[in-house]
């Protein structure tokens, strides 16, 4: 079962990898194991000293490549109503699966930003509100429906300066909450 996860794991990182910040996680796609994957924090960052069973390898000094420090991102199509910051029933369920994967012995000791996103409809400055008030929505019910440590998270508000579809500026992948691994 937990090589199946593995796998299913591995699948999804490889199809989002290349694009993992240009990919939004809907559906069947949110999973624990997609998003522990997702926001899992490459380099010398993620060194946190417990290691299982298994000893750290010595790599002399001239031997070491620089580690490129990549911070976990998990963009994920969290819906609202129109200009509400009320989580619907489908935002709930992928939350909660949120929830589980930051729960997990991989993702322990980590603290995450939630980043609120709008498109570009309207005020830019009601956008850059209404994408805090939804960040904040999104921290709120996870520490208080989901147990998470408050000090784990930071609600933020983009606006709609960060469009991952130009092209379309009411596209819903525009109106989406970024979660951001940051330590």
């Amino acid at each position: 079962m937990r090589l199946q996860a593995l796998l299913m794991g591995a699948a999804l990182l490889a199809a989002f990898d290349a694009h993992a910040q240009d990919t939004v996680l809907k559906g069947a796609q949110v999973t624990d194991q997609a998003l522990i994957d997702a926001l899992t924090i490459e380099g010398p960052q993620a060194a946190s000293g417990a290691t299982r069973g298994f000893r750290p390898t010595q790599v002399p000094p001239g031997d070491r490549k620089p580690a490129k420090p990549s911070a976990g991102k998990a963009s994920l199509l969290i819906t609202f109503a129109t200009d509400s910051s009320e989580l619907t029933g489908d935002s709930v369920t992928a939350l909660d699966t949120l929830a589980r994967a930051l729960q997990s012995d991989a993702l322990a000791g980590f603290s995450f930003r939630v980043e609120g996103h709008s498109d570009a409809r309207g005020d830019a400055a009601h956008n850059l509100q209404l994408s805090q008030q939804r960040a904040e929505a999104v921290a709120a019910y996870l520490v208080k429906s989901r147990g998470i440590l408050p000090e784990r998270l930071s609600a933020v508000g983009k606006g709609s300066s960060e469009p991952m579809n130009t092209e379309r500026v009411d596209a819903p992948e525009n109106r989406r909450v970024t979660i951001v691994t940051v330590r």
